[in-house]
This record gives C-alpha cells, sequence and structure tokens, in this order.
C-alpha cells in the first residue's frame, strides 16, 4: 500500500502552527525588568563619561592655549603690593619682621638719645671751661693791673725817698746798684736832685747812668720802624 507523502499545504500549516505557538510565548516587560534596564543604562553612561575624561587626560594641551593661570597664593604680586598672607605661618612671619623692624627702630632712637646727651653734657662741660678761663683771665688782669699799680706807688714812694736823702749818701748807695737799675731811680726824680746826686757819685758809675738816661731820652720820640 502506497504511503502518501504531506503535501506543501501541510507543511505550510505546520509552520503556520509553530509561529503562532512562538509569538504566543512572547510577553511584555514587567517593572523589575524595566528598573533593570534603566540600571544597565546608567552603568553603561558612566562608563562612556569615565573613558571620555580619561582620554582627554592624556592628550597634551594644544599650543594656541594659554598656560594655566597660577593660583591666587602664588600669583605675582601687581603694582609693588606684597601678596595676600594665606596661611597663619605667613601672617607669624610678617608679625615677627614687623617686630624686629620696631625693636631695631627702638635701639636707633635710644642710640640717639644716649649720644645727643654725651654731646650736651660735653657742650655744658666746654662753656663751662671757657666760663671760668674768662673769669681767671679777667682775675689775672685785676691782678696785674693791681701789681703794676702797687709797683708804681712803689716805685713813686722808693724815689721819693731817695730825693729826700743827703746827697752824699744818695750817691754811695746808688754806686752799688747795677747803672740800669740806678737809672731808672733818678729818671723819676727831679732834675735838681738827680744832678746833686750824680755831683757826689765816682766819675765811672755817673757815666754809665749819664749814657742809659740818655739813650732813653733819644729813643722816647722816635717810632718803631716798621720791617
Amino acid at each position: 500500500m502506497a504511503t502518501r507523502k504531506p503535501g506543501r499545504h501541510a507543511t505550510k500549516g505546520k509552520a503556520s502552527t509553530r509561529t503562532k505557538g512562538t509569538k504566543r510565548r512572547i510577553r511584555p516587560l514587567g517593572p523589575i525588568g524595566i528598573v533593570g534596564g534603566l540600571l544597565v543604562a546608567s552603568a553603561a553612561l558612566r562608563v562612556g563619561l569615565m573613558a571620555t575624561s580619561a582620554i582627554a587626560a592624556a592628550e597634551p594641551p594644544a599650543e594656541h592655549e594659554p598656560p594655566a593661570e597660577p593660583p591666587l597664593a602664588e600669583a605675582a604680586p601687581a603694582d609693588g603690593i606684597a601678596p595676600l598672607c594665606t596661611s597663619d605661618t605667613d601672617l607669624q612671619r610678617v608679625l615677627d619682621a614687623l617686630r624686629a623692624r620696631e625693636e631695631r627702630i627702638i635701639a636707633a632712637e635710644a642710640d640717639i638719645a644716649a649720644r645727643s646727651e654725651a654731646v650736651a653734657a660735653l657742650e655744658h662741660e666746654a662753656q663751662s671751661r671757657v666760663s671760668d678761663a674768662m673769669s681767671a683771665e679777667d682775675a689775672l688782669k685785676k691782678t696785674m693791673a693791681l701789681a703794676d699799680a702797687a709797683s708804681e706807688t712803689d716805685l713813686a714812694q722808693l724815689t721819693s725817698v731817695y730825693e729826700r736823702m743827703k746827697p752824699p749818701k744818695a750817691a754811695a748807695l746808688f754806686e752799688t746798684m747795677q747803672p740800669e737799675f740806678a737809672a731808672g731811680f733818678l729818671g723819676r726824680m727831679r732834675p735838681d736832685s738827680a744832678a746833686q746826686i750824680m755831683a757826689a757819685m765816682n766819675s765811672d758809675k755817673a757815666y754809665a747812668i749819664s749814657v742809659i738816661l740818655a739813650g732813653r731820652n733819644a729813643n722816647a720820640g722816635k717810632v718803631p720802624e716798621s720791617h
């Protein structure tokens, strides 16, 4: 008995039946599936961003890009203004420098004051010495004036005594004196008294005294010549 092969229509019917069965098995995703998909997408996005940042950091900067500006603490001061103190250490250093400068100024002022006091003391001492010297000079002048007056008074009195002596006794006394000294007294006497005494003296002594007196009288009216 011959076996019949299934025809094309039978095969198509089976395939159609399988496809319909498969379509019936696919079901829509539930809430858990949606949340899982979102988590997977977020993770993929993070991985992509991290890869982009790593590639950008590895690439060298372009030549036309300006260099990055230094931080505020390391930036150079503008117009001579000192950089800002960004830490307690910097502030302490500034305070220490100011204290040291103040101490130096105070020491310099004290040194100047001490020197000024020393100079003032020296000036006072110098003025005192000058005043003492002037006082001593005035006293010396007064003493010399008194001595001159006393000497003149003594000479005048002694000359008057010789004039009142008898000529022979006065002549004997003048012969014992130096000619210059005797001529000084005889020149102060009245002419008549001096003549009587010289007449009673030794001729040699009288001649020597006469020469001295003549020389004094000859030079009395002359003006000294300038050299």
